[in-house]
């Protein structure tokens, strides 16, 4: 009688043959870092250093457009180099700190001290353009509604005002439809995004 169900074939000598091993798939080969995964893992490792960077090339442009462009500074405009000037100083000092072993408790703080800074300049430079289109008031000093002061009235009398200074309500300079103010906010608007991924940024190796 016959059986037709398959069955292995025992060898003489009642040997099992070894199984086969079932090999798994190959593990996945590791992905190659993006360029946007480079400049974003350069960049907030190295923020402190990049903000100050930032800043002093922000102050170089404000002064090659007073020097070159003869565009003097309102008042605003300078307030506006003081938000970078604070910024490029406590990025010198957070790139400094970098290096040292404090700096795993210190980054946070520096990088959201850095965000806030730059945050404030975003509100001031959105507040100057906002002034420059006329959508509110802004300062009596040197807007054209406020008045000349005596100090003023009586240099341009003895001709000592040589610059009179420009009107922060008027935009001495536009391109593609925004003043230096509206870009400055555009670019303090990134710079306070970035100080942000930086502080939330989970490792730290440099």
């Amino acid at each position: 009688m016959t059986n037709d169900d398959p069955k292995t074939e025992i060898p003489a000598g009642g040997a099992t043959p070894a199984a086969t091993p079932v090999r798994g798939p190959a593990p996945a080969a590791a992905e190659a870092p993006t360029f946007i995964g480079v400049v974003y893992d350069l960049v907030t490792r190295h923020w402190p250093l990049v903000a100050f960077l930032s800043s002093a090339l922000m102050l170089a442009i404000a002064h090659a457009f007073e020097t070159f462009g003869h565009l003097a500074p309102c008042h605003l405009c300078l307030k506006a180099r003081e938000v970078y000037w604070v910024a490029g100083t406590v990025g010198l000092i957070g790139a400094v700190l970098q290096r040292a072993p404090l700096w795993a408790r210190l980054r946070l703080p520096v990088n959201l001290l850095l965000g806030a800074t730059f945050l404030y300049g975003t509100g001031l430079a959105a507040f100057h353009a906002g002034v420059e289109w006329k959508w509110w008031p802004g300062p009596t000093t040197c807007t054209g509604t406020g008045a000349a002061s005596a100090v003023n009235l009586s240099a341009m009398l003895d001709g000592s005002l040589k610059i009179k200074p420009p009107m922060c309500d008027k935009a001495a300079w536009v391109f593609l439809g925004l003043s230096m103010a509206g870009w400055n906010a555009l670019v303090s608007l990134k710079l306070t995004v970035w100080s942000v991924l930086a502080g939330l940024r989970k490792t730290e190796t440099l």
